[in-house]
């Protein structure tokens, strides 16, 4: 048995493998296209949701934090504080502890936004073999 590429001039045959090297480009550049669009996509998403939250959660917070001064307060005043002086340092202590707070669960949402949701692990591993059908060809 022959095979049918033998009988091909070898100008034919380089025609041949520029044209497969050439739509197979084009697929790996629609996959990387789509794959990078749902990624920004379901990122998207994420981040209106993210937003949404992020307004009520500081309304919430708000109303939460006025209540710890007031009461930090309250107690500092029965402790024998001033009133004026009692507010200030209750305001000092929650602002520093929510500050804390605040600054570890903003470093943590950094971190996971860094993530693996940008890697385009399909593609990168249908290039990988890609390549290696282009070298099989080549040899």
């Amino acid at each position: 048995m022959t095979d049918v590429n033998e009988s091909r001039p070898l100008p034919e045959l380089v025609r041949g493998l520029i044209t497969d090297v050439t739509g197979l480009v084009r697929k790996e550049l629609d996959l990387a296209r789509t794959e990078a669009s749902e990624s920004f996509t379901r990122a998207l998403g994420g981040i209106e949701i993210l937003g949404i939250g992020l307004v009520f959660a500081i309304g919430a917070l708000g109303v939460l934090l006025s209540a710890l001064v007031t009461g930090l307060t309250v107690i500092l005043v029965s402790q024998g504080f001033t009133e004026p002086g009692a507010n200030a340092l209750s305001a000092l202590i929650v602002a520093a502890v929510v500050g804390v707070i605040a600054w570890a669960l903003i470093s943590k949402g950094i971190s996971a936004l860094r993530g693996s949701n940008w890697k385009m692990e399909r593609t990168t591993t249908s290039l990988g073999n890609d390549a290696n059908v282009i070298k099989e060809k080549m040899s």
